[in-house]
């Protein structure tokens, strides 16, 4: 078979195959010897050898084969008789395929098959093999195809092991779809790659539909959002375990326990998580229902002035019994086991303990009484039930029991034996025994009636009251920047008012301008009391004064087609609340009716005066008894329902359509007339109106007056003041301002830089700062700290809000000063003269303290006539109004040691009762008190005494407008003669001079 010319050696290389071709006898075949083999031919079959891939040459018009090594496997036991044999001939089983495949290929047509089946006979037996078949011409170089060549890809494991996962999968996707439960997988990249049918149930997908979707395409947007921190604790190796309530295709929600289990690879890795979703709605209603019945029980139990107490099967008093620990004292160990019984009375102990062995051996409830040792020592005579809980297999589980305290009871029934032996004795009184007897065993139990109605009464209000406890802080953000915003438009109106004085248009534009920065920082205050983010400034009014100033507002709220009636009943009293929040709380009764109307009806408000007694109190338990100012709002409108009604006070609840209300109303009225001690009840009836009645607790002052705004030139002064504002335009209006006045101005963005200028060195005199400021240090640390560098720095704070870092009870901090923006260039210029002139004092004070004289004498602010001492002054009572503690108390000091008695008050309305129970004759004040002005209440006092001495003590270096003639000015900081010289010279107005 060898082939004896030079060429033998060709093919080049190809293994065993490339042997055998060059061994193989070609002149019994179509191909001839193999050294005349044409150049297509030899090109193809060197190339064929030596690929690895397995390839089948078939060639002429015979199909003579001609293969590589790796193609061995493919001919199987056709090999190696397949080499030189035709194709017909060596696989007889596949010609009918063979036959069309080389027909096309011959005729030019490449070809491909892919996962192609066959059935061959290769190994002397019928086997199914797949293919991945590649057909290819092979052309001579007139265009005719000579060959065609095959590329053989056996796949038959692949397509097996393909088969069986899906088999595998199929069966899986039964035995899931048999369970009560979800399940899924989830790959790496949030895509499903295994569903069962439990999606069509809880999200309307079908299994087939979910397999390779992203999860936010099957449980939707929301879902996913809510879901995805809980997907990547899991991704990240974390079992996770959660319960969520899912609204399903059909409508109903249903409450789910979701599971997320990681799938570790070999390597450690999560590839993905396991998603089990298991329906709990019914386990959870059970559990709802259990824990209802038990507080049930738990309430019966209090009702009746019971202890709840469990024992073990066999008797023993086993873990935590909170309600005995509470009634005897005794510790968790002392009442374990038997030591329960170390709290019944020694005399009958003995007893108590075989009666229960006996009904725990009998398997009966335990009936007995006996006296226990309260928690105080005291002995109480309780009745004991113990009842037996049986299991389904007839065996005790646990014995649940109740201690009632009935010492009054048997304490009466003894009372009634001794009656009793006495009316024996006394046979003509036995009727009236009798009925005494009866009466008071009425009167036991309708006592009994009305504490479990009063303690469910009281359970119903604690429930009210948890529910009604939040409302949350919405807009305080909003309005601090709306306030730094209206800051920077007033100071630069008020700069600019005075670069067009004289020209009448251009000031009455900055006027109309100025009178709408106001109505902004109105409507500012208004989000920051609704936002509960600024200190409520109530007042002693009157609210029916108040109400008829409401009268044009509330018409342009409501509407022309609305009736609108005020009654207001003769003898109000005045009531000490916030009017701003109470015109607030008006408003919003207001609209809700206009919108209860439809626009169309009446609304009628009434004021009167209203007492709320114990009857009233017991019944809302949120109340307490006592006089009240009563305000009603009453519609002709829709009503409300009554299952409605209980919710109209809870936060964002509304019954209007979406779009059209917050919802936060009436939670801002509950919470405003809560805050001021009052109540608030509602009555409605659907079909015919609303009324809503606010309750405000009455006050026994005198209506408080509008602080008069003081007038007069504007003082500015030549210290030094740092602003601090992280505000660039508010921050540069400021510094004008004080510039314009004046001032020496140092400028800081935060608190850290503030604090940076206070130690490097600068004189600083005062630090004007807003309260709230970026970065990790806050404004009032930041204040602390610069008081404890320079001690004789004042501070004012300046802010759109305050927060709970100088607010606290709703009132200022005390010695805190605050300028709320927006503010006018008058107000920043008198606040800065007092709060300069208030620390002057006080380190003047602290100087005296300390020993030393302060520097430059405080009465060269007064007038020559006022620093002359009058000769031997009778002593004086003096009353000292000071709402600065330690001038106040320094100042207290200075007058006793004159010798005088004296007064204090620290803030106007202190001042008008200490006036009102005492002769006074001279009376200082500090013009700048929280709740009224210095010469507000000096008028108020001379009407009651005209002879009273006035004196002023303020940073201004002038008297009010309209103060008294012969009022002495104090200017702060003053010492003890100038002090004393100011009283001697206020007391000439008086009898004692």
């Amino acid at each position: 078979m060898s082939i004896g010319s030079s060429k033998a050696a060709w093919p080049f290389g190809g293994g065993e195959l490339g042997q055998r071709i060059r061994d193989f006898d070609w002149t019994s075949t179509s191909l001839g010897p193999i050294g005349t083999w044409p150049a297509n031919l030899r090109i193809k079959v060197n190339s064929l050898i030596n690929s690895p891939i397995p390839q089948v040459l078939m060639w002429g018009p015979d199909h003579v084969m001609i293969y590589n090594d790796a193609y061995r496997e493919i001919a199987g036991g056709y090999h190696p008789r397949a080499l030189g044999g035709k194709v017909p001939e060596i696989w007889p089983e596949i010609w009918d395929w063979n036959r069309r495949i080389l027909e096309s290929g011959f005729k030019g047509e490449v070809q491909s098959f892919r996962d192609q089946p066959m059935v061959l006979h290769r190994n002397g037996r019928p086997e199914e093999i797949v293919f991945d078949l590649f057909y290819t011409p092979i052309y001579n170089d007139e265009g005719g195809v000579d060959g065609v060549l095959c590329t053989v890809l056996e796949n038959t494991d692949r397509v097996r092991a393909v088969r069986a996962l899906a088999e595998s999968q199929a069966e899986l996707s039964r035995i899931t779809d048999a369970l009560p439960i979800l399940v899924g997988f989830l790959d790496v990249d949030h895509v499903y790659r295994f569903a069962n049918k439990g999606y069509l149930e809880w999200f309307g997908h079908p299994a087939n539909a979910v397999i390779g979707r992203h999860i936010r395409e099957i449980i939707g947007e929301d879902y996913y959002r809510k879901r995805i921190s809980y997907l990547e604790r899991a991704f990240a190796g974390e079992p996770v375990i959660t319960d969520t309530v899912i609204r399903r295709p059909g409508g109903d929600h249903r409450t789910a326990e979701v599971r997320y289990m990681p799938r570790l690879t070999d390597a450690g890795t999560v590839d993905g998580i396991y998603i089990l979703m298991i329906d709990i709605e019914d386990r959870k209603r059970a559990e709802k229902e259990l824990l209802a019945s038990n507080n049930r029980f738990r309430a019966a139990v209090h009702a009746v002035h019971g202890v709840l107490w469990t024992n073990s099967a066999d008797g023993r008093m086993i873990g935590q019994q909170p309600g005995w620990a509470e009634l005897t004292g005794q510790p968790y160990e002392a009442y374990q086991d038997y030591g329960w019984a170390d709290a019944v009375h020694p005399d009958d102990r003995q007893a108590t303990v075989e009666a229960w062995n006996a009904a725990v051996a009998d398997r009966r409830t335990f009936i007995w009484e006996h006296r226990v040792r309260r928690h105080d020592g005291v002995w109480r005579m309780f009745a004991i039930r113990g009842v037996p809980i049986f299991d389904e297999q007839d065996d005790i589980t646990e014995w649940v029991g109740v201690h009632t305290d009935i010492s009054e009871q048997r304490q009466a029934e003894d009372e009634l034996r001794r009656h009793a032996v006495h009316l024996e004795r006394q046979v003509r009184h036995r009727q009236r025994a009798e009925e005494q007897l009866r009466l008071l065993n009425e009167t036991l139990e309708a006592r009994v009636g009305e504490e479990i109605a009063v303690r469910r009464q009281a359970e119903r209000a604690l429930q009210q009251a948890q529910k009604m406890e939040t409302i949350g802080k919405l807009t305080g953000g909003v309005a601090h920047d709306f306030n730094n915003l209206l800051q920077v438009v007033s100071g630069n109106l008020q700069l600019l008012a005075k670069d067009v004085a004289g020209n009448e248009r251009a000031e009455r534009r900055v006027a109309n301008a100025l009178a709408g920065v106001s109505r902004g920082a109105k409507l500012a205050s208004q989000l920051l009391a609704f936002g509960r983010r600024q200190a409520l400034e109530p007042k002693v009014i009157n609210v029916g004064r108040f109400m008829s100033g409401m009268d044009d507002l509330l018409r342009r709220s409501i509407g022309e087609a609305i009736e609108l009636e005020t009654i207001v009943a003769g003898g109000l009293w005045n009531t000490f609340v916030d009017p701003v929040q109470v015109e607030n709380a008006v408003l919003n009764l207001a609209i809700n009716a206009r919108d209860a109307m439809e626009g169309n009806g009446k609304l009628t408000i009434e004021v009167g005066n209203a007492y709320l007694d114990d009857d009233y109190v017991r019944n809302h338990a949120e109340v307490e008894a006592g006089q009240y100012v009563v305000l009603s709002v009453s519609d002709t409108g829709s009503g409300i329902a009554p299952e409605v009604l209980e919710q109209v006070f809870e936060p964002f609840f509304s019954t209007k359509a979406e779009g059209k209300g917050s919802g936060l109303g009436l939670s801002m009225v509950y919470g405003f007339v809560k805050q001021s001690g009052g109540h608030v009840k509602i009555y409605s009836e659907v079909g015919h109106g609303t009324t809503v009645k606010l309750y405000l607790p009455r006050a026994t002052a005198s209506e408080d007056r509008e602080v008069t705004i003081q007038s007069g030139p504007v003082v500015g002064g030549t210290e030094m003041i740092l602003v601090v504002e992280d505000d660039d335009e508010v921050r540069n209006t400021v510094v004008e301002m004080l510039s314009d006045l004046g001032y020496g101005v140092l400028k800081a963005t935060n608190a850290q830089n503030a604090l940076s200028v206070v130690e490097s060195g600068f004189a600083i005199d005062l630090l004007f700062t807003d309260v709230v400021m970026p970065g990790p240090l806050k404004s009032v640390d930041m204040a602390r700290k610069a008081k404890e560098r320079l001690p004789d720095i004042a501070v004012l704070f300046t802010s759109g809000y305050t927060e709970n870092s100088i607010v606290h009870g709703g009132r200022l901090d005390a010695g805190v000063e605050l300028l709320s923006k927006p503010y006018t260039r008058e107000a920043l210029a008198r606040k800065i003269r007092h709060v300069i002139a208030n620390q002057k004092q006080r380190s003047a004070v602290n100087t005296r303290v300390a020993g030393t004289v302060p520097p430059g004498p405080a009465t060269t602010a007064l007038p020559a006539p006022i620093v002359t001492p009058a000769p031997a002054p009778a002593p004086l009572t003096v009353l000292v109004v000071e709402d600065d503690p330690l001038i106040r108390a320094n100042t207290v000091e200075l007058v006793e040691n004159f010798g005088h008695a004296v007064i204090e008050a620290g803030n106007a309305q202190e001042a008008r009762e200490k006036l009102a129970g005492a002769s006074v004759d001279v009376l200082v004040t500090d013009l700048g008190l929280p709740d009224a002005s210095g010469a507000e209440l000096a008028a108020e006092a001379l009407a009651i005494n005209p002879a009273l001495g006035i004196v002023f003590a303020t940073g201004n270096d002038r008297a009010p407008d309209g103060s008294p003639p012969d009022a002495v000015l104090l200017r702060k900081p003053y010492d003890a003669d100038g002090l004393e010289a100011a009283i001697k010279a206020a007391a000439r107005r008086g009898p004692s001079a």
